[in-house]
């Protein structure tokens, strides 16, 4: 079933205004996910010495998974993660590896999807969680050019996605099913202005300088994220790897703002989120809800709240389409250097 087939479904919740989203985040409670056991199977997750990362990687374990890899950009502070999830949990000192990833580089993740090609027996779950905002000054990434948020959110965990792709297709005759990838997305996609949607070339167009709003381009990442996700499972069948993106909701202390905290209006503001934004542990809940339960009709979809609901209205648009196309012509080819064009048409065969 293809994204805009699934969304055309009658009840299928919209994102709605930001009031909506507040609502759903004041009124739901999502369940913690119980009887399912995850013995035997492996499992990557991104980021996952803080915050989202390590709360659902301890949700995996405690539903009885084997392995475990926490995929972080500082090993030290993984290997901290790590020894407090082994302590806490009982695990044989093996379950937790840490492994190196920084999503900053590009050398970084093939380093590390090849370590996973020959590292790993299978992997039955992954989680790209892994994410940063700059909220205080526009940072560029030195190897590339391109704006830090726009790297490392939308361009780097894209690489990342299509690189496991043949890595899924081959490790899938030691799983009894497809490897399921879910990419950590958030409603916010949905409130972006986008006033760079009709650049072409649309990526130029967001490095371009200038005084750029950083809250507004954080949403802009994520939006671009949901675009990918759209265009990719339109390619890439559920068969080789089930891959859907969803939302922790507002989630308190987490190291995604951990550079605002150290300002005064930061400090207020982490203050109000934890009156009213939920913590790691029940954030975490949708991840593992999004990577664990539903079958192949969240491929390609989003989930809020554990519910499917729509994207970013801006991607079922005329204009959305022609969006999505150029924006994925432009990031296959940013990665040309590895095929990725190549990749993906071995994989759809």
């Amino acid at each position: 079933m293809s994204p805009t087939a699934a969304n055309s479904d009658a009840g299928r919740l919209r994102p709605g205004t930001p009031l909506h989203y507040f609502y759903r985040q004041f009124t739901v409670s999502p369940a913690p996910v119980k009887d399912i056991s995850l013995q035997g199977k492996t499992a990557i997750v991104t980021g996952a010495n803080s915050g989202i990362g390590l709360a659902t990687s301890r949700q995996l374990l405690q539903l009885g998974l084997s392995r475990l890899v926490l995929a972080v950009r500082n090993e030290e502070k993984g290997q901290v993660a790590a020894t407090k999830l082994t302590s806490d949990l009982n695990l044989e000192p093996d379950t937790v590896n840490v492994w190196s990833l920084n999503l900053s580089s590009y050398d970084s993740i093939i380093a590390f999807t090849n370590r996973v090609r020959s590292g790993l027996d299978r992997v039955d779950m992954v989680v790209l969680n892994a994410g940063m905002w700059s909220p205080l000054d526009r940072a560029f990434n030195t190897q590339t050019g391109h704006e830090e948020d726009i790297q490392v959110n939308y361009l780097s965990n894209a690489l990342l996605l299509i690189l496991l792709l043949p890595i899924a297709k081959a490790k899938k005759v030691n799983q009894p099913r497809p490897t399921r990838i879910t990419l950590v997305s958030s409603e916010v996609a949905a409130f972006t202005k986008f006033k760079e949607r009709n650049n072409v070339p649309l990526i130029a167009g967001l490095d371009a300088p200038g005084k750029v709003d950083p809250l507004d381009r954080m949403f802009v990442s994520k939006l671009l994220g949901q675009f990918f996700i759209a265009k990719l499972c339109e390619l890439v069948s559920p068969s080789v790897a089930l891959i859907n993106c969803a939302s922790p909701g507002s989630v308190h202390s987490t190291e995604f703002n951990r550079e605002i905290e150290h300002t005064f209006s930061g400090a207020l503001t982490k203050k109000i989120q934890k009156r009213v934004a939920n913590s790691p542990d029940v954030g975490a809940r949708m991840i593992t809800d999004a990577v664990v339960n539903h079958g192949e009709e969240t491929h390609g979809q989003f989930l809020s709240f554990q519910m499917m609901i729509y994207m970013a209205p801006i991607i079922y648009t005329e204009e959305g389409k022609k969006i999505k196309e150029q924006l994925w012509k432009e990031t296959i080819a940013e990665f040309s250097t590895w095929d990725a064009e190549k990749i993906l048409q071995d994989i759809a065969q």
